[in-house]
This record gives C-alpha cells, structure tokens and sequence, in this order.
C-alpha cells in the first residue's frame, strides 16, 4: 500500500529542511579558506541558512506555479527551461536582497563586491541541484501513479462484472462484453453470445469500474469494448463517427464529441 502524501512533491519540505543548513556549510568551505568558529561564524552561518530557506520557499512557490500553468506533459524541455531560470532568478534575487539587508544592518554598508562575482555564481549552482530533486520527485510518483494503474487495470480484467441471469448473480467477463447502453432507468448489457443483461445503476458508475485499457464511453449513452471498434472517421467541427463490428444489439455508427474525439484518438491508437 502507497502511503498518502501530504504535499505533491513530499517528502521535499523535511529533505530541504536538513539540506539547505549542510548547502550553507558547503558554501563555507568553497568560499573562506580559514574559517574560525567563534561567535561570528555561528550568527553568519545561520543568518545564511535562514536566507537559504526564503529563496528555497521562493523557488519552490514556483515550481508549485508552473505545476498548473505549465505542465510537464505540455513539454519537458520548455518547461524544465522555464522552471530553472525563474527558480534561479527569484532565488538569487532573494538572497542578494536579504545579503544587502543583513550587511546594511549589522555592518552599516553594502555587501562586499565578491558576494556578486563569486558567491552568487556557487549559490546559482544550487539551483540546478534543487530542479533536479524536484524533477526526480515529479517523475518518481508519475511513475509510482503508472505502476499502480496497471495493477489496477489488471485486477479489475480479472473481476468482470456480476448480473443477474434468473434467480443467480453471475459474474460476466470483460472479455465478453460489447458495451453497454443507457435504456431508460437502467443499462443494458451487450454479450458477444446474444444475451442481454439490464444493470440498477448508472453508466458514470458502471464507467469508473471497467478497465480503461478495454472499454471507452462514447458518449452519454455508450460504452463499448475496443474490440468491437472497426474504426473512425473525421466529420464537421472536429467529430468523429466510430465504426462498430455489426451486430444487432448496437448501432454500427456512434458519435464522438469534439471534446472527447482526441481522447479517444490517444486510447484506440494505443494498442499497449
């Protein structure tokens, strides 16, 4: 069982929380080359460290934005593209904000020169370390999200469905089904052996339990068995007109959507 997340890219808030504090401290050692621990180096580091997490929390915010403006599956590379330069443009503009803040407050002058050409730039290399992790995330549950889709898939292939056929409930295989139909108040059940069966419930319901792989809703009144799906053809604004097997039980032409033809497009041209 996949334990629940609690954050789309978790465990990221606990992994940045112990990251950011040892980012800091490698930053020490790529930047002084004797560093004292006394009283100066612990309020430096830690002044550091707390402007770490701000620039993270910035980067991360908009990582967080483009996960709905801007997703992956619309285009990796444009989106990774984008996703880094603002990450490391907010980020660095927030540290060299509180940088400047800190120096004003503390020493009463602007930071020294080489925070920009030499600090900023090994900083600006962290940004590249927090987009991978953040991909990796990303594509770790979308992986885990597939794995446990087909598992799914495959357990409802083997359940079928139960009717009732005279006084006995028996369970019909997907395998044998041609599709259903809405028939008043119930849906009729089409069998590739002639019989028919009539369900107590609604076709959304019935929809969610079939495997995806097999079955697609057409439209309001039907679902059919890609098996029993010869073909389509493109008609006026962007419909389709699917081709079924003939068979008494179902029209031999049922139409598509606009908004559903792409859909069904994907699912009948993938054959995995």
């Amino acid at each position: 069982m996949v334990k629940k997340r609690t954050s789309t890219y978790y465990p990221d808030i606990p992994l940045f929380l112990l990251l950011i504090p040892f980012i800091s401290g490698f930053n020490y050692y790529l930047t002084y080359s004797n560093v004292q621990f006394n009283w100066w180096f612990i309020f430096t580091y830690t002044l550091d460290t707390l402007t770490g997490y701000v620039a993270w929390l910035g980067a991360r915010k908009v990582i967080l934005g483009l996960d709905n403006k801007m997703p992956y599956a619309d285009g990796f590379i444009k989106r990774v593209t984008v996703q880094f330069l603002l990450t490391t443009f907010v980020g660095l503009f927030i540290i060299s904000f509180l940088t400047e803040l800190s120096s004003l407050i503390v020493k009463g002058k602007w930071a020294h020169p080489s925070f920009y050409s030499h600090d900023l730039f090994i900083i600006s290399i962290w940004f590249f370390v927090i987009n991978a992790i953040y991909i990796m995330i990303h594509y770790y549950y979308k992986w885990q999200g597939t794995e446990e889709k087909v598992k799914s898939e495959k357990e409802k292939l083997n359940k079928g469905i139960l009717v009732r056929e005279g006084k006995m409930e028996v369970r019909l295989p997907f395998s044998n089904i041609l599709g259903f139909s809405v028939e008043k108040d119930y849906v009729a059940v089409f069998t590739n052996t002639g019989k028919q069966y009539f369900l107590d419930s609604t076709l959304e319901k019935i929809s969610s339990t079939l495997p995806e792989k097999l079955f697609f809703r057409l439209n309001r009144q039907y679902v059919v068995n890609r098996n029993t799906i010869t073909g389509f053809q493109r008609r006026e604004n962007g419909k389709l007109s699917v081709t079924l097997t003939l068979n008494p039980s179902i029209p031999q032409e049922i139409m598509v959507s606009r908004t559903k033809a792409p859909t069904f497009k994907r699912w009948f041209r993938n054959l995995d």
